[in-house]
This record gives C-alpha cells, structure tokens and sequence, in this order.
C-alpha cells in the first residue's frame, strides 16, 4: 500500500512539472490581458501598438508603452488577419505604423494541444491499472515465496570476511574447527583416506562465548559462502512452511557448494520430541524432522557442513546428536585470564587507551566476562571519556565500566534520608566485613552506598585467580558473607526493625544452601545423592513441575538440612562482626562521609587483616 501511493505521488508530480514546463513555453516576461477585437482596433487607431504576432487563431498587441500588458485576442479560425482588420474600418495608413509579424503554428504544439486533452486522461487509468497489476503480483511473487528460506548468504570474497585471527581466545574450539577448514579447502585429501568429514559441528557455550563468530571464522578462513539463518526464522504459523525452508536453504547451499550453513539458536526448532503438544502437526517437530533427513540424505563428502549453535544443548532431541548428524560438538568455555587479555587488546585496537592502562589487570578484575562483556566493557569506557570530555580512555573510566557491566548505571539522584543512608552503609558493611575475615571468601574490591542499578549499595568482591571448582568450605563462607547484611540490620537496629533491604541476600543464601543439599551432595544428613529431576515442557522450555524421587519424609530432612545451612551462616557472619564491631563502625562512619571506599583504604581500614587469603583446595 506505501509503494503504491508513492507511485500515485509520482504521477501526479511528473503531470505537475509538465504543465509547468508547457506554461512557461508559451509565457513571456510581460503580463498579458485577454480583450476583445474592439479594443485592439481602438489601439490601433490611436497608434499605441509596436507590434502584432498573428499565431494561429490568437493575435497578440505588443504596445509601445513598455510597462502596459500584452493583448491577447481570438480570432475565428480560417479567418486572415487583414480581412479581419478590413471588417472592422482599419485604415491601411494605421496598419502601416505598426510591425505586423504572421506565425505558423508548429506542428507539435498544434497536435499536442488537440491530442493532450483526450490522452492524459487515459494515460493516467492506464497506469493506475499498471501500478495495480504490479502490486498484485508482487503479493502473489510473496505468496509462493512463503516457502523460500531467508537465509543470509555472505560471499567469499566478501572483503569484511573474519577468520580466526578476529577471534581471540577460545583455542581448543578454533582447534576444532580447522579441521572443518581443512575439509572444505581440500576434501579430496580426506575422501581418498576414507575418512569423512563430521556433516554437522554443533558449537555450545554460554550467551556472548562466540560461537556465532567462530562460525563466521571458518567460512572466512574457508573462503567459501556462509548462510546464516536463525532458528526462530524456520516456524511460521502455517504447518509445512518451515520444512520447506529447510529444503530451500538446504538446495541453495548444495548448488554453492562448498558452503556452510550456520543455524543460529538451534534449539527453537529442535527441541526433543514427543512432548504432547501439538502432535504429528506440531510445526517445530515437522521442521525438525526436515532438518534431520537432509543432513542423513548428503552424499559422502559433498562439502556442506551445517554449524549450529546454543546454549542450551540439554534441550536438544537425540536425533540431532546422533553420529552421522551434529556428532562433533565443539564446547566454548567462558575466557580465562590468558583469553580475556587477548579479546581485551582486539577490542582496544581502534580505541585510545591510556598508556597507564594495563590490560593484563583489567583481566585479572574480570572474571567470569564473557567475550561479549568485555567488548562492552570497553564500549561504555569509551562512550564515558567522550561525556568527559578526554581524548583518551583512562583508569577511572574502566573501573566505572566494570561495575556498570556488573550492576547497571550509578542512581546519584537517588535521594536518601539520613537513617535510610545509615542502614545501607551498615548493610553493605557487614557485607564486605564478614567476606573480608572469612578465608574462603573473594577479596573485598569496592565498597559503596551509591545505588546500582536495583541494588540501594553494593560490596564489590572478585577472585583474584579463575575458579573452576566450587568446595564446601567456600559455599559456607559465601553463605555468611551474604547474610551479612542482614545479620548487621537485626543486631544494630533489632529484629522489630529489620527492612526489605537483604530480602535479595536472602533469596541468594538460600539458594546456595538448596545446590549443596541437594544437587552437590554437601549434606551429611542426605549423602551423596541428587534430589529432584526437573521435567521441562520441551515445546515452550519451561519448568512445568519438578518430579520429587524421594518421599516427604526426605522432603523434611531437606528443609531441615537447608535450614541448618543458613542458621550457620548466620552465627558466622554474627561471630564475626560482633568481634569487629569498631571495625565496622569505622567503616560506616567512612561510607557516610565519602559512599565509597576503594579497595586499597578498605584494608588499611581493617588494620591487622588477612592480607593473602591462602587457597583451600590443595
């Protein structure tokens, strides 16, 4: 519909500029005036007229009087200019005064001026009915193109094109994945070994990992056409539209190949079957079906290998991870230090860092980033330089960045009462007072009152090495620190005036308390044993109930057992700041003058303290 009112725009546009151009054809520097044949008679015989055009049936009156209008008369067709002056009683004397010039009417001006009125008209219906036509067509050409896929192709010698040199990090994965490059470079060293090449390489890691980069990679180091297509864009709500994109995308790579397919999202359309919904008709179960038989109908080593990523690889139907499908999977771990510095100098190249800035450190206050988040990590450094107003990317702008990734902007317009302030800054003490004196717990970095995103304050704690292993001693310490902030609200103002405040402290503590009890068999009182299978809803992904293998007997001791968890951590972290309670006070006498304190004053602060926390796990 917008299409075709701009076309109706255009027309009547084009018949505008043409009746310009027609007028200002025929138009002359002078006004004229339209009269009758009595008055140029009369200007005649009072010899005021320099000059007469005769151009068809119209006499124009040029007078002498330069600022006085032009003349203009029609006269009867067939009719000559003198016999008509004959008529009227000129005298031939008067005729003989003024400069008499007989024009012939062009031919085109002529034809045009009978053949136009009777043409536009019919020209105009004529394109109405065309520009009609086309938009018809147009909706029926989308009609049978319901069933084409949508893929994207990138071309190979697309000059944007990345490889692995673009990626940084991830070696195991890009290990992986030369082989694929290998393949695709040269299959006859492979077929002649009789070896065949993996049909489908399903890339799985967390959100921001890279694995749709990764795949971008091999089609680039491949040089070979890439289409990319999300999962989501195969269902449509008509039955069979999706596996007919299937077949589509499918027939295209084939005819470029070698070429690589790259399903994005996978597990939107290849969620385990059978759930119930649905039935034979279920759309995503048709376009998994689809997607299964292409990939088990490729010849042996045709050159197309189809990557597929997600992040939620337990979803996915067995079908799919059968050999001779997706049976290479290729796992993309979170960045360690080694990785994050190398993806933190790829993302600093076309930005001007300080030369203070040591990336190497910026890693080391990173942990648990992904790929992702450290590229905007650097982003948001860059854009608060420029609100700054300074040339370059400093310290202060990072550090602000990191937290921001973390917690979400800083809320300064946030205004507090007094004893609103008080309790935060007591909240957030106990916080970074029971992590400080319990060895288990992350190093305190930061500590403010200045509220982040949904968080009133926040106690900022990072690992100084990558964790990979969690250990008992560890969950326990984490449980105290993060009933601090409770523990201190009942002890300095009562229980009859604790707020809502810790309520997320509570939620986080009890949570860790369920893992130990139940998934990471930390409880003496239940063994070494898991409790509880979650179902899913595998058509929407949704936890619909939890399917209990134990009895309710054992649902007490569970309770019992999570219960005693947390009643631990809450003597803890009590021991411990009643202990220190000058040190804590100190420490929200600070946070009300200055609302945050970095981590170098925080020690200084705490005096005599565990400067080295030394690792548990030997």
């Amino acid at each position: 519909m917008k299409s075709l009112f701009k076309n109706f725009g255009l027309i009547f546009l084009t018949l505008i500029i043409l009746a310009g151009v027609m007028s200002l054809s025929t138009s002359n520097s002078r006004a004229t005036e339209t009269v009758g044949v009595q008055k140029i008679i009369a200007e005649i015989n009072a010899e005021t007229v320099k000059e007469i055009n005769v151009e068809g049936d119209t006499i124009r009156v040029v007078p002498k009087d330069d600022n006085a209008k032009i003349l203009e008369v029609k006269k009867e067709i067939g009719q000559s200019f003198s016999e008509l002056m004959s008529n009227y009683g000129v005298k031939p004397e008067k005729l003989q005064l003024v400069d008499v010039q007989v024009k012939s009417e062009s031919g085109m001006k002529y034809w045009l001026g009978l053949i136009l009125p009777i043409l536009l008209p019919v020209f105009l219906i004529l394109g109405v009915i065309w520009f009609m036509s086309r938009q018809v067509q147009g909706m029926n050409n989308k009609a049978m193109g319901f069933g084409q896929s949508s893929a994207r192709q990138a071309k190979a010698d697309d000059k944007h094109r990345q490889t692995f040199k673009d990626v940084a990090g991830a070696h195991e994965a890009k290990e992986e994945l030369m082989e694929v490059v290998e393949f695709l470079k040269n299959p006859k060293k492979f077929a002649q070994m009789g070896a065949k090449i993996p049909k489908g390489v399903l890339l799985m890691g967390s959100p921001g990992t890279g694995k749709t980069l990764l795949a971008k990679a091999v089609a680039g180091e491949a040089k070979v056409p890439f289409f990319h297509i999300s999962g989501s864009e195969f269902v449509e709500m008509f039955v069979g539209v999706g596996a007919s994109r299937v077949r589509d995308l499918f027939a295209k790579a084939k005819k470029a190949a070698p070429a690589i397919i790259f399903i994005d999202e996978i597990d939107a359309v290849g969620r385990k079957r059978g759930a119930g919904l649905g039935g034979s008709h279920d759309e995503r179960e048709q376009t998994l079906n689809q997607i299964l038989v292409e990939m088990d109908g490729f010849e042996p080593n045709l050159g197309v290998i189809v990557i597929a990523a997600t992040n939620r690889p337990d979803v996915l139907d067995s079908a799919l991870l059968r050999p001779g499908r997706f049976d290479r999977r290729v796992v993309i771990d979170m960045p360690d230090i080694n990785d994050r510095e190398e993806i933190l100098k790829v993302h600093a190249k076309n930005k001007p860092l300080a030369k203070t800035i040591d990336l190497r450190k910026l890693a080391e206050r990173t942990p648990g980033f992904s790929g992702a988040d450290l590229g905007n990590l650097l982003n948001e450094a860059a854009i608060l330089a420029v609100r700054r107003g300074h040339k370059e990317v400093g310290e202060p702008e990072i550090l602000e960045s990191i937290e921001k990734v973390m917690l979400g902007p800083e809320k300064r317009s946030r205004i507090l009462s007094q004893k609103e302030k008080e309790m935060t800054a007591y909240h957030e003490a106990g916080h970074a007072i029971v992590g400080h004196f319990l060895p288990n717990c992350d190093p305190v970095r930061k500590v403010s009152i200045i509220g982040r995103g949904t968080a009133g304050g926040y106690t900022l704690s990072m690992p100084e090495n990558d964790v990979r292993y969690k250990v008992l001693a560890k969950f326990r310490d984490e449980i105290a620190m993060t009933l601090g902030g409770y523990v201190v609200e009942k002890m300095i103002y009562g229980k009859d005036n604790l707020s809502t405040g810790p309520s997320s402290d509570l939620k986080q503590a009890t949570k860790l308390a369920t893992s130990m009890a139940v998934r990471f068999g930390m409880s003496d009182e239940l063994g070494p044993r898991v409790y509880g299978e979650n179902e899913e809803l595998i058509f929407l992904a949704q936890e619909i109930h939890e399917k209990k293998n134990y009895s309710e007997k054992t649902a007490e001791l569970i309770d019992a057992e999570i219960a005693r968890m947390l009643r631990e951590g809450e003597k803890t972290a009590e021991k411990i700041l009643t202990e220190n309670r000058s040190k804590l006070d100190a420490l929200v006498r600070v946070l009300m003058e200055k609302e945050t304190i970095e981590q170098e004053d925080f020690r200084k602060l705490m005096g005599d303290s565990i400067e080295d926390k030394k690792d548990t796990v030997k």
